[in-house]
């Protein structure tokens, strides 16, 4: 059964970095497709980024273009999210997410099996 761990979310000033952290296990990490999405309080989850599985391929939500950068490292099982210039709207619980192909990842989040805990990012005025 595939497990999935976030971390690095916390409070950031508007205009502030973070940067996530997802690791995986009891799958095939290497062969899948590696996703970042995010749900805000009466919202639905929504992806942010998703990239393939030799990173090769990325894909992100037009809100997070230019500000966001996803990347994984195949070796130590784990896919990142690099979060910069921060706005409010940005304040979300952050799940990865891990499918077979980076397409079920664009469909949507009812087709992806295999979710983290979320991570909680708050950004401040």
């Amino acid at each position: 059964q595939v497990q999935l761990v976030e971390s690095g979310g916390g409070l950031v000033q508007a205009g502030g970095s973070l940067k996530l952290s997802c690791t995986s296990s009891g799958g095939t990490f290497s062969a899948d497709a590696m996703a970042w999405f995010r749900q805000a309080p009466g919202k639905e989850r929504e992806l942010v980024a998703g990239i393939s599985w030799a990173g090769s391929t990325t894909h992100y939500a037009d809100s997070v273009k230019g500000r966001f950068i996803i990347s994984r490292d195949n070796a130590n099982s784990t896919v990142y999210l690099q979060m910069n210039s921060l706005k409010r709207e940005d304040t979300a619980v952050y799940y990865c997410a891990q499918a077979d192909t980076l397409v079920t990842v664009v469909a949507g989040a009812k087709y992806l099996r295999f979710w983290g805990q979320g991570t909680l990012v708050t950004v401040s005025p």
